[in-house]
C-alpha cells in the first residue's frame, strides 16, 4: 500500500508518536438516544441532552485520546469547541437510520453531509460503520459493496483516510432478532472473517479497519483456539486495523483487545465500554461526570497501557513495505512547484 500526503497526514493524527491507536467514540446515537428517550418517556430523546452527553465525554476523556470520533447530529456542534485541535478528530458519515429489508440491512449518508464536508471541516479522517453478512441476499451484499466502493473512491478523491467499520447481524431468518448496536448474540466466525475478506480488497479504498472480535466478547477466553481466529482475522486485514467495543463489559474487551492485540492490531476504537457504566447514571449529571472522571478515565489508562505494551505501530505493517509507511511522490504533479526552490 502507498499513502498520499493527507492520507499519510490523517493516520499520523489519529494516532500517538510510537504509532498507536488509543481512540474513544462519541458518535453513537440509538445507544444514547433510546435511554434517554425512554426515561422521559418521549420517543424522540431531547436533543440537549444527548448533546449535553456528548460534550461531556470530550471534556472528561479527550486528554487520554489520541484521536475522538464524532458525530454531525449531536457531539460536533455542541462540543468541537472544546476539542483540543492536538488531538485527531473522525467525523462518522453513515446515517445511524438503516433500512431493513427481507434480504438484509442497507447503509446511507447522514443528509448533507459528505466525504468532501468532513473534509473541509477540518476532519482527519471519515468513519462508515457497514453492517454487513456474506449470506445476505447478493442485492444486499451488492447495494453494501457499491456504498462502501463510492465513499472509498471519494475518501481518494478528497485525499482523506477511510477508516472503515464491519458489525455481522442477524437476518430477518436469524434468531435473537433486534435492531440494536449490540454484539449480535451466536455470531459466527466465519461471517465476521469472510466480511473482512471482502472489504480487505484494494477495490474499497480502506486504510484502516474498525473491526468487531470474531467470536462472542464472553468467549474471548485466552485459548490458541481463540487466538488463531484473531490472527486470521488479522492477516485478511492486510492492514492496520484496531478494535471495536460493540457494548462489550470492560473486562470483556479487554480480553479481546488481548486477542487483538497478540494478532497485530495497532490499538482501539472503544466507546461503550468506556463510558457505558457512567451513562448509565442518567439523568444524574453529577454521578455521570463523577464516573467518567473516576471509572472511565483508570479504564481508558488500562486499555491504553495494555496497548502501549502489546499492540503494533501501525506505520510498520507489513503492507507498507520495508521502511513502513511513508509518502514518496510518484508522479510529477506532487513535485510541481518545489524543484528549484
Amino acid at each position: 500500500m502507498q499513502l498520499t500526503p493527507g492520507k499519510l497526514w490523517g493516520m499520523r493524527r489519529m494516532a500517538d508518536e510510537k504509532g498507536i491507536f488509543k481512540m474513544t467514540a462519541v458518535d453513537q446515537r440509538p445507544p444514547i438516544k433510546n435511554p434517554i428517550a425512554k426515561h422521559h418517556g418521549v420517543d424522540t430523546a431531547p436533543w440537549g441532552e444527548v448533546a449535553k452527553f456528548k460534550r461531556l465525554l470530550v471534556e472528561t476523556l479527550q486528554d487520554q485520546s489520541t484521536a475522538m470520533l464524532l458525530d454531525p447530529h449531536y457531539a460536533i456542534p455542541e462540543a468541537i469547541d472544546q476539542y483540543a485541535p492536538s488531538k485527531g478528530l473522525i467525523v462518522t458519515l453513515e446515517d445511524s437510520l438503516f433500512q431493513e429489508t427481507e434480504g438484509g440491512r442497507l447503509s446511507s449518508d447522514i443528509d448533507d453531509w459528505s466525504v468532501n464536508k468532513i473534509k473541509r471541516m477540518g476532519g482527519d479522517a471519515v468513519k462508515v460503520l457497514a453492517w454487513y453478512r456474506p449470506d445476505a441476499s447478493k442485492e444486499v451484499c451488492q447495494a453494501q459493496q457499491d456504498y462502501t466502493k463510492r465513499l472509498g473512491e471519494e475518501c481518494a478523491k478528497y485525499d482523506i483516510p477511510f477508516l472503515f467499520e464491519l458489525l455481522v447481524y442477524p437476518l430477518a431468518s436469524d434468531a435473537h432478532q433486534t435492531k440494536d448496536y449490540v454484539e449480535m448474540k451466536g455470531k459466527k466466525a466465519d461471517d465476521v472473517l469472510k466480511s473482512v475478506e471482502e472489504f480487505a480488497k484494494p477495490d474499497y479504498g480502506v486504510d484502516v479497519f474498525k473491526l468487531e472480535s470474531p467470536v462472542n466478547a464472553a468467549d474471548a477466553d485466552g485459548s490458541a483456539e481463540v487466538q488463531a481466529i484473531f490472527d486470521e482475522m488479522g492477516r485478511l486485514a492486510g492492514r492496520p486495523w484496531v478494535m471495536l467495543s460493540a457494548g462489550a463489559g470492560k473486562a470483556e474487551f479487554r480480553n479481546v483487545l488481548d486477542h487483538a492485540f497478540k494478532a497485530g492490531a495497532s490499538g482501539f476504537l472503544a466507546g461503550r465500554a468506556i463510558w457505558l457504566d457512567a451513562f448509565n447514571h442518567y439523568p444524574d449529571w453529577e454521578a455521570i461526570e463523577r464516573d467518567l472522571r473516576g471509572d472511565s478515565s483508570a479504564y481508558m489508562s488500562d486499555i491504553s497501557a495494555l496497548a502501549d505494551a502489546a499492540a503494533a505501530d501501525w506505520s510498520k505493517h507489513p503492507c507498507f513495505g520495508e521502511g513502513g509507511a511513508r509518502f514518496a511522490p510518484a508522479d510529477a504533479s506532487f513535485r510541481h512547484g518545489y524543484e528549484g526552490m
